[in-house]
Formats: C-alpha cells, structure tokens, sequence
C-alpha cells in the first residue's frame, strides 16, 4: 500500500490510537505499546517494537506508517540560537528555532505553512496563507530538534512554545491533537508548565482552548488602543482589545500562572509613555506579565527599533504600575530567526 493510502500514527492522539486498534480488534493495551513506542528517540520503523509480535508488527507496516522530520537547513546564530527549516512531503517548508539559555533550551515550533492573519510588523505574513499543518508535522518538529540536541550534547528542551511560523488558533483542531501527544507522559511528556501557545487574538478559540486544555497562553497584543492595533493587526477589525482583554480575563489559568502580553515596541508608533500608561490601564485585573521586544528591523518592513532610553522608560512606567515586565534580547537575528523573521519560500521548487 502506498504511503499516500496509510494513516500516519503520528496524526492520532493515544485515545484516538485506541480506537484504531479495537477497530482492527486487537486488544486496547496494544495502542499503548504502539503510541510509548512512537516517541522513542531513534525508533524508525516497527521492526524495532520488540514487544510486538512479529506478525503484528508485519501487519501495522502493511496498513500505517508513522512520519518524521528532517532538518534541511541548520543555522546557528553568534548567539547559539539556532533555526531550522523542515521540508515537508509536499515541498513546502517551515521553520522552527531554538533558543538555548543557561540551563534550559525554548523551542519555537510553526502550525502553518505562511500565516492569514496579515500582522504588518511579521515577515511570514508576507508569505500569504499556504496551508495548516498536520498534528504530525508540528509534533515531529519537536521530535527533530530533541534528536538535534541529544545529538549536540545541548540537554534537551526545557519550553515549548507554539509561536513559529502561522496563527496556532486558526489551525484549532490540529493544535489540539498536537498538544494532547507532546503532552502525554507515553507521548514527549511536556508538562503544562512548559507549553505555552501564542495567539494575536481569535477571542472564541481562547476561550475553547482554555475549555479544551491546559497550556499557558500568550497573547500578541502590540497596541493599547484599538485605533492602531487595527493599523497593525487586522484581526483587531473582528475582534478588538475589550473583546481580547474580556477573554483574557476569563482564561483558566493555574495558580501562580500568568498571561504573557506580547508587545512589540515599533518607533514612533507605539512606544510613548501614553502608549505605556494606556497599557498598564487595560491590563488592569488581568494576571499577566509583560514581554517588551524591540522591533527586529527586516528590510522588507517599515518598521524601526525605538531608542534604548524610551525602552527602559516604557519599561519604567509598567513596572511602576505593578507589572513584571522583561524586554526581551533580540535572539538569532543573523539568520533571521528572531521574533517576525520567520518567512520562507512557500515551496522548494
């Protein structure tokens, strides 16, 4: 049977695994054995499943298979971050990055190919919406980049967060299988406390993810006002800050778990101390802290980083008002793997 014609393990959640293998009527224990075996560093094909039987073995190759992801491309920063570019079945690649830091490693992973959402500040948006992911394709950048690591020698990876390459909310379905088997003990067992997804505000879908699982949530935000938040964030027409800022107040989080506000600071744009005064007003009752990141200029944006005096100053001003608030050090721009850079070609041709 053609490749083309098997189900990909790597798509289905443990449960959904189960009944798979009560439809082939063998016994449920099996879809544990299959679904531990799938997360294996080095397992490749089901020959190596040794506590299968050989016959069963035989008969899972004839009808699925289960996928992985290669790196095509390697690029490492002065700074150690380091990106990678898949090249998926189809030909269209991705991006992930990796940030390593003292004693922990964060990894970035995309849910599209391209994004929809139009963000002016973000290279990928440039590329236009391509298509979603399969579960498969966002789990097996984790299972890459893990390889990766154990390989270098870097420990492994400490955070795991869903802010590459496209919009995680508008690929809601496959978010979901994605997080149930990256968190799953028998999948790569990353606990919540480790698993953060971005969204630049599809305010129904924060509120079926906190429903659905629980993760950490980070919200782009990038303006205090709805006039400019427009200008910059298209999204902002359908569903603006109250309706975003409503949500986020609703969000289940855990005790001791904050919201992350995700604040690009663009020059002349949204970087005044109205602007942060503004701010610190609307998150007012939200549990949250502040990640400020200085616009990483790209030629193909308009946009300029703002001085380091009105940074520290806009910092100042929120951290006066309560906040914990961090500007974040730009990370891997050299291979333009810092935050907005990822862009690639749609397909290899």
């Amino acid at each position: 049977m053609l490749k083309k014609n098997k189900i990909d393990l790597k798509n289905l959640t443990r449960s959904q695994l189960t009944d798979f293998v009560l439809a082939q009527e063998l016994s449920s224990f099996r879809a544990r054995q299959i679904f531990s075996w799938l997360y294996r560093p080095g397992i490749t094909n089901f020959s190596q499943m040794t506590d299968l039987s050989k016959k069963l073995r035989q008969s899972l190759e004839e009808q699925v298979y289960f996928s992985s992801l290669t790196p095509a491309v390697r690029e490492q920063s002065v700074d150690g971050t380091i990106k990678y570019g898949f090249l998926l079945d189809d030909g269209a690649m991705i991006e992930s990055v990796l940030i390593p830091e003292k004693n922990r490693n964060t990894l970035c992973i995309s849910t599209q190919v391209g994004c929809a959402m139009g963000c002016r500040f973000c290279l990928t948006a440039t590329m236009g919406f391509i298509r979603n992911l399969t579960p498969a394709e966002i789990v097996n950048q984790v299972c890459a980049v893990l390889a990766d690591v154990t390989t270098h020698e870097m420990g492994t990876i400490n955070n795991l967060v869903y802010m590459g390459m496209g919009e995680p909310l508008a690929n809601f379905d496959n978010l979901l299988t994605s997080l149930r088997i990256v968190m799953d003990e028998l999948g790569l067992n990353f606990s919540e406390r480790r698993t953060t997804v971005s969204t630049c505000g599809l305010v129904p879908r924060i509120k079926e993810l906190g429903e659905e699982i629980r993760v950490n949530l980070a919200i782009s935000l990038h303006a205090a006002d709805n006039e400019t938040r427009s200008q910059l964030m298209p999204v902002n027409r359908t569903w603006n800050l109250d309706s975003l800022l409503l949500a986020c107040r609703e969000y289940p989080l855990a005790k001791r778990r904050r919201i992350m506000i995700e604040y690009i600071l663009l020059r002349d744009i949204n970087d005044s101390e109205s602007d942060a005064r503004l701010l610190a007003q609307k998150l007012h009752s939200i549990r949250c802290k502040i990640n400020l990141i200085p616009c990483n200029e790209a030629p193909d944006l308009p946009f300029r980083k703002p001085s380091q005096k009105k940074i520290d100053r806009f910092q100042e001003i929120l951290h006066d008002a309560g906040y914990t608030v961090i500007v974040r050090s730009s990370r891997g721009s050299d291979i333009s793997a810092a935050c907005g850079q990822l862009a690639v070609q749609g397909r290899e041709n």
